[in-house]
């Protein structure tokens, strides 16, 4: 059994300087894309709430949840390089960053998670944990050269620099696309409100899966399972077992705690198209003590 989460010096991560510098540019889009979300709703449709749900999968649950996140952060599985690099074109259209950015802040949060170098641990305060270290931490999206230190592995493919350098180039594209199939209600459901869902979704496991919830493991942080989030999430709520056995790509660790991401790789390792799948071997997974 691990060392149980510490009570934090709260001191520790009051920085009075750390809403000094709003990053505008990433604060004006984000405005931008909540706005013109809102619109979606002005034009309901069955092809609108189906591009929707197709576009949603493919980028949060290819491309963050199974790609971003099991495969290229943790290297949970192996798979070809091509169906590699497809899952990493698939998390650029979350409005996310880059592969090198996202694999590199995710790595930080494992390596300092709930300390004073994590960079959205909710001990600063939920606010920051959930958008607040966005829109006034670092911004490091395109600085492919420093975030690359941080995933060595990844820089130092041609591909994936010129991924992290230029990742708005996939949701730029597939905007026009849909553009041009459907005009801008199409556009306001597969990119707008599908983006903007899709973040939420992801900065809910920085920072309700880190407040909210029930520990399995007395992992050293305060990492929880937060049951409520895991269809929206692809899995990625059971997140507590996921800090306890980080490499495994199978979240959800008992059959009641869906992992639709696990599912997802079950059939392609079925298939053939993954394979060496790393799973936590948890003989008998200890009662859950109340968050």
């Amino acid at each position: 059994m691990e060392t149980a989460v510490s009570t934090p010096d709260l001191d520790a991560y009051d920085d009075p300087q750390r809403y000094s510098k709003l990053n505008y540019l990433t604060g004006l889009v984000l405005i931008w894309f909540h706005v013109q979300a809102v619109f979606a709703f002005f034009s309901f449709s069955w092809t609108n709430v189906l591009t929707f749900a197709v576009l949603y999968w493919v980028s949060v649950g290819l491309g963050i949840s199974m790609g971003y996140h099991r495969l290229h952060t943790h290297r949970g599985f192996k798979t070809t390089r091509w169906f590699e690099y497809f899952l990493a074109l698939c998390g650029t259209l979350t409005l996310e960053g880059g592969p090198i950015f996202w694999v590199a802040t995710h790595r930080l949060h494992h390596q300092y998670s709930d300390q004073p170098k994590d960079p959205h641990t909710p001990r600063v305060s939920g606010f920051w944990s959930h958008v607040g270290w966005i829109l006034f931490g670092d911004s490091n999206h395109a600085d492919t050269a420093r975030m690359g230190r941080y995933a060595p592995d990844l820089a130092k493919d041609p591909f994936y620099r010129w991924l992290n350098s230029y990742h708005w180039v996939p949701l730029t594209v597939l905007g026009f696309i849909l553009l041009a199939i459907g005009g801008w209600d199409l556009v306001n459901w597969g990119i707008f409100l599908r983006v903007v869902v899709g973040l939420h979704a992801t900065w809910l496991i920085n920072s309700a899966t880190h407040i909210w919830g029930s520990r399995r493991f007395a992992t050293k942080d305060d990492s929880k399972n937060t049951w409520w989030a895991a269809i929206v999430t692809f899995g990625e709520s059971w997140h507590n077992n996921h800090h306890a056995h980080p490499v495994s790509a199978r979240h959800g660790l008992v059959w009641w705690e869906l992992d639709l991401t696990w599912i997802s790789l079950s059939v392609l390792r079925a298939v053939g198209l993954v394979w060496d799948v790393k799973v936590a071997k948890v003989t008998q997974v200890p009662n859950e003590e109340a968050a």
